[in-house]
């Protein structure tokens, strides 16, 4: 699986890359704090693929970095082949590059 740390993705971010980042936390969860990205909560991840561009890169991202890794795992099997895992998750990213982020 193809991951990406917080420094990649930022670096990403700031560059104007053009990539699509989705987040499979849960509603709360987003509402606290989020990157931007779209949310597609992994409980119903597969019934909403067509939000998933699969054009270009894809930055799947949770918390931790585990639940975007069983998203990427689902979607590989439902032919997705552009995915990219936010090691570390949204903990990682509020750790080091924003530490005044509220995360759960």
């Amino acid at each position: 699986m193809k991951e990406i740390t917080v420094q990649e993705l930022q670096a990403k971010k700031e560059s104007g890359e053009d990539f699509q980042l989705i987040d499979v936390r849960e509603d709360f969860e987003y509402e606290m704090s989020n990157l931007g990205g779209l949310l597609l909560p992994l409980g119903g991840l597969l019934i909403e693929t067509d939000k998933i561009d699969q054009s270009k890169p894809v930055v799947i991202m949770c918390r931790s970095g585990k639940r975007s890794a069983a998203a990427i795992m689902q979607l590989e099997a439902h032919g997705f082949t552009n995915l990219i895992n936010l090691k570390g998750g949204i903990l990682a990213w509020a750790a080091e590059i924003d530490p005044t982020m509220n995360v759960y």
